[in-house]
């Protein structure tokens, strides 16, 4: 009987330290919240390109007034515009930059 249990424990030793190494890998390649280099490096390009397109499309008071951040190519806009139309237009205005997934408009108008 511990001829048989002996056998088993070597084959049961290395899965389950090799599940256990997969677990623990995997724990560390999806953390909540965190972008790899490259996600970060893709996104900071779409952040930097939204806010020139507010620069040259919707002039200085929406390229100085609205915040722009982008996580997983989804931007979000934050900050007061001084009316609807401009809230829209800067939605519209991050929509067409390219890699933008989707946009999140959190600006406020505030006259």
């Amino acid at each position: 009987m511990m001829r048989k249990f002996g056998k088993s424990m070597r084959f049961a030793l290395p899965v389950l330290v090799a599940l256990s190494m997969g677990g623990a890998v995997g724990a560390c390649s999806v953390t909540s919240g965190r972008e790899s280099g490259e996600e970060y490096a893709d996104n900071a390009a779409i952040t930097a390109k939204v806010k020139t397109a507010l620069a040259d499309q919707g002039g200085l008071s929406l390229f100085s007034r609205v915040s722009v951040e982008t996580m997983n190519e989804v931007v979000q806009l934050s900050g007061f515009v001084a009316s609807y139309d401009d809230k829209m237009r800067a939605g519209e205005i991050a929509r067409d930059v390219e890699g933008v997934r989707s946009v999140q408009n959190d600006l406020v108008v505030q006259p």
